[in-house]
Order: structure tokens, then sequence, then C-alpha cells
């Protein structure tokens, strides 16, 4: 295996002679970089899991199906998800690779160049989204708590160059600083304070309309618990491409392995089921934003997560960064981030926001197998030092047989769900054709 660079994060372009190239994405990082212990996992992953468009989803739930039907769904999908979620994260945390290098040891070095850039595109389609929302939201504070109408172009233009400056901003500083100085420390118990507070207050307003009858009326049928169980499983599965960029900084496996799942399953379970609780709460035409500002405190409390959300945003780019880095070397990951947050900020003024529950389950189509095959590759004992072909095949093949499978299943038997089925199928099969060998730390 190449020595691993000397750099602080990827930002910067550093680099041992020894080095891929200088392609710090393909290269695995040494022990004096892994900084991240259990407690910075769990930080950064329930910070990424909170999030407005995850309440947003949350409220897609409900009335399609009932309200027992959609807690069950919540706890089962965020824990299967980021159980899924968690299992990347001990990948890259053993072998040091980013999800670009996962990527290149499971499907070759030039066949991986597909799922990189799809990874890339997804990203770009997210970081968009983001800016969308807290554009939206930023305007709707301005509107309804303090009676400022900035009129249709400003109200899209300057909000979004607002917080894509901020975006911009913080893509020039380290990536494991700012998880370790301000989410762990500073970010974390904000976002949990104003989650606390709108939980009682919608909480209450459940109460106060009746809990025992909310809880037993039926849905109105347009959706089945295994298609409930899909879309809740989406979010998660959307994070896998990003994890392994995150994870490799890690001290041990098993504290990446235990931070990301608990850390994300409770706030996955926490924004779904806010989301529920609010559409459950008010009037059927009000919005997710509009419906936390009538909250008590509400304005405090939103403004906090649309903060948390701008971490969300960075989550995206810098992960994304790191994918094309792979693809172009000769670009620093601070460069490409920084290149890719301005696309996104001119995405972000053409683009609305719709079609989102697609958009997710597209997304899972894709990804849900990618890293099925993955998984079945290099993990439970895979030679992750294998040497490397330029077309894995056998692998290639296992993916595109899996995007099949799921569209397959959700045309043809959409009740029993598509992504669990899915996945165990790549997995098994990849499992089952895989080379033998033992996953080393290839960056022992």
């Amino acid at each position: 295996m190449p020595a691993a660079p000397a750099f602080t994060d990827g930002n910067d372009m550093t680099t041992s002679s020894s080095s891929t190239s200088g392609n710090h994405a393909l290269t695995p990082i040494s022990a004096h970089e892994r900084v991240f212990g259990w407690h910075e996992h769990a930080s950064l992953w329930f910070s990424l899991g909170v999030g407005l468009l995850v309440m947003q989803v949350g409220a897609y739930l409900v009335p399609a199906t009932g309200l027992r039907e959609a807690v069950f769904a919540i706890v089962l999908g965020s824990m299967l998800g980021a159980a899924l979620l968690a299992w990347v994260a001990k990948l890259g945390c053993d072998s040091g690779l980013s999800s670009a290098g996962l990527m290149h040891r499971s499907y070759g070095s030039l066949f991986a160049r597909l799922p990189v850039f799809l990874n890339i595109i997804q990203l770009l389609g997210w970081t968009t989204f983001e800016l969308v929302i807290m554009r939206e939201s930023t305007a709707a504070i301005a509107r309804e708590a303090f009676g400022l109408d900035l009129g249709r172009s400003a109200a899209i233009v300057l909000p979004t160059l607002l917080w894509g400056g901020v975006l911009i901003a913080l893509l020039s500083g380290s990536m494991v600083g700012l998880v370790r100085r301000f989410v762990a420390r500073f970010g974390l118990p904000l976002v949990v304070l104003s989650l606390i507070w709108l939980t009682w207050q919608f909480a209450g307003q459940l109460r106060a309309s009746g809990l025992a009858e909310l809880w037993n009326r039926p849905g109105d049928g347009s959706m089945g618990m295994f298609s409930a169980l899909d879309l809740v499983i989406a979010m998660p599965v959307s994070w896998l491409p990003l994890v392994a960029d995150y994870a490799r900084h890690g001290r041990s496996s098993r504290g990446a392995l235990g931070g990301v799942w608990l850390g994300y399953a409770v706030a996955n379970i926490w924004c779904y089921g806010l989301g529920v609780m609010i559409v459950s709460a008010v009037e059927p035409e009000t919005g997710l934003v509009s419906a936390l500002l009538l909250a008590q405190g509400g304005l405090i409390a939103l403004g906090l997560i649309m903060i948390d959300e701008l971490d969300n945003a960075y989550g995206d780019i810098y992960s994304g960064s790191v994918s094309a880095h792979s693809l172009k070397p000769k670009w620093s990951i601070k460069r490409w981030g920084i290149a890719l947050a301005a696309l996104s900020i001119c995405l972000a003024m053409v683009l609305p926001m719709h079609s989102l529950e697609p958009f997710l389950l597209t997304l899972s189509s894709v990804f849900v197998p990618l890293y099925g095959v993955i998984l079945g590759r290099l993990s439970l004992g895979g030679n992750i030092d294998a040497p490397q072909r330029r077309v894995d095949a056998a692998s290639a093949a296992l993916w595109l047989l899996g995007i099949a499978f799921y569209h397959g299943l959700a045309q043809w038997a959409p009740g029993f769900g598509s992504a669990l089925p899915t996945l165990a199928l790549t997995f098994v099969l990849a499992l089952a054709t895989r080379r033998t060998g033992s996953l080393r730390s290839a960056s022992a």
C-alpha cells in the first residue's frame, strides 16, 4: 500500500512523495490524523441527522399512514438505516479510506468513476435543497415574525447569497476543527434544547386535540407499512456515500460504529417523529415553517435548527469535494469544496424544492445496492488490499442487477418494500462471489 500523506484533514495539498499521485481521497490516512472519538462521531451524526428537511419528510407519513403505523415505521426504519450507516462507518475507519476509496476497491479504478460521479451529482442536489430550505425559512421568518416582505426576487437572491456565503466561509477552514470545536461542544447542546422545546410544545397540542383518538385513527391507505419503512430508510441511506469520509478520521472502529449508530438513529427518530407531530397537530394547509413559528418560542428554536441545517449543507459539500478530488486530484479538496458550493448557490437560485419523496427513493435505488456490494466485498473478512482491477465486472453487474431489482420490486410488489430486500440480495451475492482474503487496516 502507498504511504499515507501528511495533511491535517485533506483541505490542503501537502503530500508525501510516495502517496498516490497526491490523491488524498484514495490514500488511507495515517494514525496521527485519527482524532475522532466516540463523542465526536455521535455529535457529528446527531447534528447531520437533524434538519427541517427530515421533519418535512416525516410529515409525508401522516395521513398516508395512521399515527401508530408511522411511529413503528420511524423507529424500525431509523434503527435499521442507522445500523447500515454505522456498518459503513466501521469499514471506513478500519481501512482509513474515503467513500471514493471504498468504491475503487470494490468496483475497480475505472468503473468506480461512475458511482463517484453520481455521488457528486446527488450531493450537489442535497446542498441545493438545503440552501432552498434555509432561504425559504429565512424569508418566512422575515415575513411572519417581523412583517418584512422582501419581494419575490429579493427573497430568493438575498437569503441564498447569505447562507451560501457562510457555507463557503466554513469550507475555507478545517473539517476536523469544525467538528471538534463547534459541533461537539456548542452546536449539539443548542440543537438538543431546541428539539426538546418544540417536542414539548407540539406534544401539548396533540394532547389537547385528543391523543388517543389520533393514535387509533387509520391512514388514508395511500402508503403501506413497507413503503413507509422505505421512506424512513431513504434518509440514512442518502448519507451512505458520505459516512466513510468522516469515519476514516476515527481512532477506533468500535467508537465509529457505536457513535454513528446512536447519534444518527436518535436524530432520525426525533426529527421524523417531530414532523409527524407537527402535521398531526396543525391545520392541514399549514406549512412546516409556519407551524414552527406559531409555536411559543418557535422563532428561536427554528433559528437554531436553521443554523444546524448549515452543517448538513457543509457535510454534503465537503464529502462531494473529497469525491471530486478523487477524480481530479490536481484540485485540492478545499478548492473543490468552494467550487461546488458556488455551483450549489447558482442552482438554488433557479431550482424550486419539489417532488422530494421521489428524489429520495431514486437515491435509494442507486446507493442501497451500491453499498450492498461494497459491504459484501470488503466487510466480514473481505480483502481490501487485493490488487485493484480497472473494472470489476462482477461487482458492476451486481450493482446494476440491484438497481433493476429495486425498481422491479417497487413496480410489481410494492407491498414488500424495496430497500431491505435489495440490500440483502446484493450483499449476499457479493459475499458469495468475492475473492478470499482478510480485511486488514489499510493505514497500518
